[in-house]
């Protein structure tokens, strides 16, 4: 089999690359390294069965070539982490509502199975607890800038799910809730790496708010593993299919649980959100997915522990650090 994905040079992308090749497919990415990084895929270069191609998923020429040679297409590409959200919203908007609809437009043509990578930023401020792919959901103010992501997925979803009604498109959406596992970075504000390399430098460990926050962090091998079985099984097509663990804590705890495990002499030190981002930000105080609908399709869903994904960052910057 072939596989297309987009973003492939990113955290996620990669290692759904890696686990394609071990299988023995043929896997193809295009990435423009605006968050993704050369880095990640180094290593799958000298397979004669990996190709990439550094080029913007919204150049449609580019992009319908290399989905006409795909048998499935995994779309990742798109602006992701709240820093960079809430500092440039034209680029958010911009970059996941064009590549996404350039990406369904080449797949429809040759009907090409497609699956768009979403968020549980979706839900925005429900409290509707745990999230369910049918309920609705509850945006903020277009004035806060920090809810642009969420829109522009959600309008990602309605697209790809207006090409499988209108076109026949056999497309999924698949939203993510908090991936984390090596190779990810803490550059635009993704919180456990962030939380590591304070800890492993024995710098504060930067709290925001007032961490009471609750999160549930799945790691990337459970969320790969959850891709490749869904992209297989005809049953998701047309569907939104929560991913991620059930496993929930809070900001806070997940400090200390960091600084326990690196061993680490890192204080925490909380920062008001306005510091941290923009006067008026406002965040979800709780975000855990309901996983029943991923569990009926294929089986399972993610359970490796936050301590054990915390453990797997660690080693990740420790080798890093030493091949540097």
């Amino acid at each position: 089999m072939h596989v297309l994905i987009t973003g492939g040079a990113g955290f996620i992308g990669s290692h759904l690359a890696e686990a394609y090749l071990q299988r023995g497919d043929w896997v193809t990415v295009i990435d423009d390294l605006s968050t993704g990084s050369i880095r990640n895929i180094n290593h799958l270069k000298s397979n004669e069965r990996f190709a990439y191609v550094i080029d913007d998923v919204c150049h449609a020429r580019v992009t319908a070539e290399l989905v006409d040679m795909a048998d499935v297409v995994f779309h990742l590409a798109a602006a992701v982490g709240v820093k960079l959200i809430v500092e440039r919203p034209v680029h958010t908007i911009t970059t996941n509502l064009e590549g996404t609809e350039v990406v369904l437009e080449q797949a429809s043509k040759k009907s090409k199975k497609v699956i768009i990578a979403s968020t549980s930023e979706v839900y925005g401020k429900s409290e509707s607890f745990p999230f369910n792919e049918e309920q609705d959901l509850v945006i903020g103010a277009t004035r806060r800038a920090r809810w642009a992501y969420a829109c522009s997925k959600a309008m990602d979803e309605f697209m790809a799910l207006a090409y499988h009604r209108e076109r026949n498109l056999p497309a999924t959406v698949v939203r993510l809730f908090n991936t984390v596992g090596p190779r990810q970075t803490g550059r635009y504000g993704m919180v456990i790496p962030t939380f590591v390399d304070q800890a492993l430098r024995n710098k504060p460990i930067t709290v925001y708010g007032d961490g009471k926050q609750r999160r549930c962090f799945g790691h990337v091998f459970d969320t790969v593993k959850c891709l490749v079985a869904l992209a297989e099984h005809p049953g998701a097509i047309g569907k939104v299919v929560n991913i991620g663990s059930q496993h929930e804590i809070s900001i806070l705890d997940l400090a200390k649980l960091v600084i326990k495990i690196t061993d680490s002499r890192s204080e925490i030190k909380f920062v008001p959100y306005e510091e941290a981002y923009a006067e008026g930000f406002e965040d979800m105080m709780r975000r855990i997915p309901d996983t029943s609908r991923l569990k009926e399709l294929v089986g399972f869903a993610p359970e490796i522990s936050t301590a054990e994904i915390i453990q797997s960052v660690v080693d990740d910057r420790r080798h890093r650090s030493h091949l540097r």
